[in-house]
């Protein structure tokens, strides 16, 4: 045995005396693969058969194999002492019309290793997968070391896409320093119920990292045939200490034997300050870490055999490094003076200069972003449709972004009245000391259609003159996104008085009833008497504004569409408020004006009942209030659903007839509601029978409907609670029921 291992030892220093001899003739790569040292393909260049790479050149792109073997090499490292291989993967198929096919691949090495880096990869929904391999010699009585996986799913199965937890896929970690393997995969049941699913096994071993399972794997690997495998080498069978004696030891020159390797065989590397392949004698060459710029030094680097020094300039002292301990260049007396001097006066110099060239920069870039956000946002058409429909009072003034800021004490936070889903509203205060309301939308407008649109819309709505809407007072086109100037109301919006603990107690029956007819009156003036009809598209009380003398101002038109006059319907995108939006509308995106009469439905709705449109805070048949009202209406528990704090001991005639309307305005078809100019009639004339004392009349076929209602609700609140009402219309009730509610996160 001695005498073997002597000639073998003889042998290989006979290679390595060759192979560095006359490496400069071997091939240094074939296709994309670099070949270094001990690795090489031809005689002399190579280390041991091992180490032997054959360079196949009949395919268009050229192809190592390791050894003489079928084993495709993909790269290889010298720094890292890793080849990577492509790997055949092994198969157990039930091919139904083919038969049976089972390949399970194995590998045999000696200086090379398969890497701990590895996993061991089953695919298959019936697979059982294992290795055995010996760590020792191949004529050791060392025991073979093995393990596995199970994979098992069925159709149902939930596979999980990138993991190999056991369903579909499974893996697990590889034993360090196998020299060989064998493969056996086999499947439980023959692949029995499932061939038309996954009618075969797969096991590979892969670098790890380099696969991600997927289901379509189950039915698609039968196109893989190799995986990228890592394999660890060293030199021969023998430590640093035992082999860098020997004639054949491969660490010398500026090279050394790598002694944090454990073993088996030694490892090569360079010298620190040296770089090259460790492998050859004199390859390992010195680095100039001063013309690389890699040093550390603050002045000056000498490049010196496997390291570099540092020194100062003159004028300066110290070790001249600029790292960790160092001292680094520290100048001498006088040369501080004379550079503080130089630099303080430059610095004051370049800083005053810079400033000034800055703040005009600055003021330059301002006024040129103010002007692109101008003509952006159709600054320049404003003026012109301004100045073609001739000055007065009722058309928009175009501010300034200063005057604006200066008005908010630029967007002071404590200035803010108000949070939207369209925007922020800050309280303003003009130079002519008019209080105005200054909006700030969230979304911007950048096609030329929507840039064209929002002009008219303002155009238009500074030319709208009705004492029940917010009035438009101008915009500020110099910002990304422009600002609107409403006019400012003081009192808060009408949802404040109606759902803040404290406020409703001041809304009575004939206030509220006012608030109404007055916002009826707004909407009615938007759709039919504007230049161009208007829907407003966001009914409801919070845009429903109210100054000190509870007078209603309709606001917030960032929803609101201008429909041209031969248009009776606009297909659009669906916005609004939960709670208010038009059931028609939120089905078919056909925006009318009769979606508007059912948000104003809701509304009076709030009005009779003082609770919010939508809450999940009510049992759930409570939740939505229009739908429950309705329910309510029809059962004849209108006096129970009226706001406590009417402080009403029977219900009004006004009530009933404000309470049917309200019925009428939420039916849940268009083409049955009335309109608002019909629903603005109607409450005046409530109004003005509440204010004169007796009952109004609707003419008509209303009158007969009006009449039976009110006998009918009169004589069943008189039966039992003194003031129940009787059935609503169930068609309504009963089409509304089935709408669904839709789930909401926040207020639009």
């Amino acid at each position: 045995m001695l005498l073997k291992l002597l000639i073998l030892v003889a042998f290989a220093a006979l290679r390595v005396a060759s192979a560095q001899g006359g490496l400069q003739n071997c091939e240094s790569s074939c296709g994309n693969v670099t070949i270094s040292y001990p690795f090489g393909s031809g005689e002399g260049c190579y280390y041991s058969s091992d180490f032997l790479v054959t360079c196949n050149r009949s395919s268009e792109e050229p192809i190592p194999f390791l050894g003489t073997g079928n084993i495709v090499i993909s790269n290889m490292s010298i720094s890292e002492s890793e080849v990577e291989i492509m790997m055949l993967v092994g198969h157990d198929c039930d091919y139904s019309s083919g038969g049976w096919k089972r390949y399970e691949p194995y590998l045999w090495l000696r200086y090379l290793r398969i890497s701990a880096k590895n996993k061991f990869v089953a695919i298959g929904c019936d697979t059982s997968a294992y290795f055995r391999g010996r760590r020792g010699n191949d004529d050791s009585n060392d025991p073979l070391d093995g393990t596995g996986c199970i994979s098992r799913c069925g159709r149902n199965s939930l596979l999980s896409n990138g993991s190999c937890s056991g369903v579909g896929c499974c893996e697990v970690a590889v034993p360090e320093g196998l020299k060989n393997f064998s493969m056996t995969l086999r499947s439980y049941n023959n692949h029995a119920n499932i061939t038309d699913f996954s009618p075969c096994s797969y096991a590979f071993f892969v670098e790890q990292g380099k696969y991600k399972f997927s289901a379509t794997d189950l039915l698609g690997f039968r196109n893989k045939s190799r995986m990228p495998m890592l394999l660890d080498w060293a030199i021969g069978d023998q430590t640093c200490d035992q082999a860098k004696d020997m004639d054949g030891f491969l660490c010398k020159g500026n090279s050394k034997c790598d002694r944090d390797y454990g073993g088996p065989g030694y490892r090569c590397s360079c010298l620190e300050g040296y770089e090259g392949n460790p492998y050859i004698e004199n390859d390992c060459k010195n680095i100039n870490e001063c013309e690389r710029g890699t040093h550390d030094c603050e002045h000056i680097c000498v490049d010196t055999p496997g390291n570099y020094t540092c020194s100062c300039r003159d004028g300066y002292s110290g070790d001249g490094r600029k790292n960790g301990d160092a001292t680094g260049c520290s100048a001498d007396q006088s040369t501080v003076i004379k550079i503080a001097l130089g630099v303080s006066t430059s610095a004051i110099f370049l800083f005053i200069c810079a400033t000034w060239l800055y703040l005009i920069l600055k003021k330059r870039k301002l006024v040129m972003l103010r002007e692109k956000f101008f003509k952006q946002n159709g600054g320049i058409m404003l003026q012109q449709r301004i100045s073609r429909d001739g000055s007065s009072n009722g058309q928009a003034k175009v501010f300034g972004i200063e005057e604006l800021k200066k008005a908010t004490n630029n967007y002071d936070e404590s200035r803010i009245i108000g949070k939207g889903g369209y925007g922020t509203v800050y309280k303003g205060i003009l130079s002519d000391n008019r209080i105005v309301a200054i909006k700030k939308s969230k979304l911007a407008d950048q096609t030329q259609a929507q840039i064209e649109q929002f002009v008219n819309e303002v155009v238009i709505l500074s030319q709208i003159n009705h004492r029940n809407v917010v009035k438009l007072i101008g915009c500020c086109m110099e910002t990304e996104i422009p600002l609107l100037v409403y006019e400012f109301i003081s009192n808060g919006t009408l949802s404040d008085h109606i759902h803040k603990k404290g406020n409703s107690s001041a809304l009575t029956w004939d206030i509220r009833l006012r608030i109404a007819t007055e916002t009826a009156e707004a909407l009615s003036y938007l759709h039919s008497a504007a230049s161009v009809p208007i829907i407003h598209r966001d009914v409801k009380p919070m845009n429903i504004l109210l100054d000190d003398n509870f007078v209603a101002k309709v606001a917030d038109f960032g929803a609101s569409k201008l429909i041209p006059i031969d248009q009776i319907e606009l297909a659009t995108l669906v916005q609004g408020t939960l709670g208010y939006l038009d059931p028609e509308y939120l089905q078919t995106n056909q925006l009318t004006d009769k979606s508007d009469v059912y948000s104003f439905g809701v509304v009076l709705v709030e009005l009779l009942t003082g609770k919010m449109a939508l809450s999940f805070d009510r049992p759930e048949e409570e939740r939505n209030l229009a739908i429950y009202f309705l329910f309510s209406l029809k059962q004849g528990r209108l006096f129970q659903v009226l706001d406590e704090r009417l402080q009403l001991n029977e219900v009004p005639n006004e009530i009933i007839q404000v309470s049917r309307l309200a019925e009428r305005c939420l039916r849940v078809k268009g083409d049955d509601r009335p309109t608002m100019k019909e629903v603005a009639n109607e409450l005046q004339g409530v109004l003005a029978s509440l204010t004169q004392k007796h009952p109004w009349v609707v003419s008509g076929s209303n009158e007969d409907e009006g009449e039976y209602l009110l006998k009918e609700l009169t004589t069943d609140y008189e039966s039992t609670h003194g003031g129940k009402v009787s059935n609503a219309s169930s068609s309504t009730f009963d089409s509304m029921s089935k709408l669904t509610i839709l789930p909401i996160e926040s207020g639009r």
